[in-house]
């Protein structure tokens, strides 16, 4: 069972001041009009949503960091609670059990299974991995490097330490197996349940490999506890994030779920133009040190392993939907899923924009 902890990072959940009719009586005195009066109830009621938000700490989760430290999510009337998972697959289940309402993070075979289901759906896009962008690397255990194990392309016949079978970071090893000619069955696969599992057991020598996010992998590089071999977003880019929530929460609380993505795309805009240039390059900007800064406080990174992780969010919190149809078709092929699920039967299109096709 993945533990789940609260996350120790600032929110807004304070209980909000009961408006009575002395001060309504007042604001009437006052000759502000029943208008003022309505605006005062309505605050009130929107500070008093708390909602339960299921994250990884990692900067694939920057957007939501960012819309909580800007006041976004206050200004929805959202009292948000980041409740922190050792990997991504029991948000999805989470958000399911009500245990949260929205979940934002990679996207796995159990959230595609759930969806396909009726149980979830997906609302918005998250992170892509992109070229120059690092949200999540290819590691190497540091006997294994100075047995040869040098680069990405001499993994196969080693063994390789993910989260989860059905897992982004699987589908990470499968999409650079297309591109350097090795297929799955070439690597001793290990799936260990959680990403702090992950760093252990290629620190310590268990697995000569692994994928692991980069607030993870930048402390052992730096500590020369692990060589890092390669970003996943330089090799091969693909949707590998998405903000979902339950299909009971998308259909029945329509507003909360509009307010909670206008609070987030913020967030998402703001970390992108901090760090994206032209043609969607990384190139810092001048608030990238401020966001970036946003990021430590929660990451509990340096500046310096900041700046060498960040990710790549789509300013407009799009999703890649040809990328979807690829994803759901190895997941399907190679036994994670069962039957074939239509990728609308994934997304809410009453939220979501699709990323256009180029």
């Amino acid at each position: 069972m993945c533990h789940v902890t609260s996350c120790a990072c600032p929110r807004v959940n304070e209980a909000a001041p009961v408006v009575g009719e002395n001060v309504i009586t007042k604001i009437l005195r006052a000759g502000l009009g029943f208008a003022a009066v309505l605006l005062v109830i309505g605050g009130v009621q929107a500070a008093e949503t708390a909602v339960k938000v299921g994250i990884l700490n990692t900067s694939a989760s920057g957007a939501v960091f960012v819309a909580i430290e800007k006041g976004y999510f206050a200004a929805e009337g959202i009292a948000p609670e980041l409740v922190v998972f050792d990997a991504a697959q029991p948000i999805a289940v989470a958000a399911v059990t009500d245990a949260i309402d929205f979940g934002v993070d990679g996207v796995t075979a159990a959230l595609y299974t759930l969806a396909g289901q009726g149980a979830l759906r997906i609302i918005a896009g998250c992170v892509r991995e992109m070229p120059g962008f690092h949200t999540t690397a290819f590691i190497a255990s540091n006997a294994a490097y100075e047995a040869g194990l040098r680069t990405v392309k001499d993994m196969p016949g080693h063994t390789v330490a993910i989260s989860q079978m059905g897992s982004a970071y699987q589908y990470a090893l499968n999409l650079l197996g297309l591109k350097y000619g090795f297929t799955l069955d070439k690597l001793q696969i290990t799936a260990v349940q959680s990403l702090p599992n992950i760093a252990s057991a290629v620190a310590g020598g268990k697995t000569n490999a692994g994928v692991l996010n980069a607030a993870l992998t930048l402390p052992l590089v730096a500590k020369g506890d692990i060589k890092l071999l390669s970003w996943v977003g330089d090799e091969t880019p693909w949707q590998t994030a998405a903000v979902w929530t339950s299909a009971k929460t998308a259909n029945g609380r329509r507003d909360l779920v509009e307010r909670f993505l206008r609070a987030y795309k913020k967030g998402a805009r703001d970390f992108h133009d901090a760090f994206t240039g032209p043609n969607e390059s990384r190139a810092d900007q001048p608030t990238a040190p401020e966001i970036a800064g946003l990021l430590a406080k929660y990451l509990k990174l340096t500046p310096a392993q900041i700046q060498s992780g960040i990710s790549y969010h789509d300013p407009e919190a799009r999703f890649d939907m040809r990328d979807l149809r690829r994803q759901l078709a190895w997941y399907e092929a190679q036994g994670l899923m069962k039957g074939t699920l239509d990728a609308e039967a994934v997304v809410d299109r009453h939220y979501l924009v699709e990323l256009p096709e180029h």
